[in-house]
């Protein structure tokens, strides 16, 4: 009996020790590769801004001298007595405003969702949106990721809130939810409203600024 309590004692403490030992790895893989997986982050977000500028794609971009500069910014906004901050892409082409691309995020059905969203200098309509991060429902809400979807976005004006419907939308500022997945689409415009309402103001007296040479 004594024997087999000991047994019992060694089999939990190998337990513990491998639980420690494959834990620690663990932690360690993440440490070592979390920098790269931000950085590839960063790089993609920097690829994909042009795609979300009209007149900007790659293709019109790949001549010899750079048409097309990007300067990421930091924005503050306060909000509600709080401070809250954007990953702001500002773009200019020739030396002329191009346009605006945002990193946001909000709360989607099963967790966060992470948008780029493009906009024309004077932030009065939307140019491109791409979902760079979900992890909604496979098979429904993860569907956002479409571009057949994302495109209905397209030159949507930023005067209204759009608005999410499961009937044909009819509306300028409405877009078809996905069948079976109203909470993802409806989260996907809520943090384009929210966005808007947050910087509009903010970025179209900057552009207003680099037009008359201020900043």
């Amino acid at each position: 009996m004594e024997k087999l309590k000991q047994n019992y004692i060694i089999q939990a403490w190998l337990v513990l020790i491998l639980t420690l030992f494959f834990g620690s790895s663990l932690a360690g893989v993440q440490l070592v590769l979390a920098p790269k997986i931000k950085q590839n982050k960063i790089n993609e977000t920097l690829q994909k801004v042009p795609d979300l500028l009209p007149g900007l794609s790659k293709k019109e971009n790949s001549g010899k001298e750079p048409q097309l500069e990007i300067i990421p910014k930091t924005v503050e906004v306060r909000k509600n007595g709080k401070k809250i901050f954007y990953n702001v892409f500002q773009a200019s082409r020739n030396g002329h405003p191009a346009g605006w691309v945002v990193k946001s995020s909000g709360q989607g059905y099963a967790d966060r969702i992470e948008l780029l969203i493009g906009f024309d200098p004077p932030v009065n309509a939307i140019t491109g949106l791409f979902i760079l991060e979900q992890k909604e429902t496979p098979g429904l809400g993860n569907k956002i990721i479409q571009k057949e979807w994302t495109n209905q976005f397209l030159q949507k004006k930023t005067d209204r809130e759009i608005t999410a419907v499961k009937t044909k939308a009819a509306a300028s500022n409405e877009i078809d939810a996905i069948t079976g997945a109203t909470i993802s689409s409806r989260s996907v415009c809520a943090i384009i409203n929210n966005t808007v309402g947050d910087l509009k103001e903010v970025l179209n007296k900057k552009d207003k600024n680099q037009k008359s040479g201020k900043g």
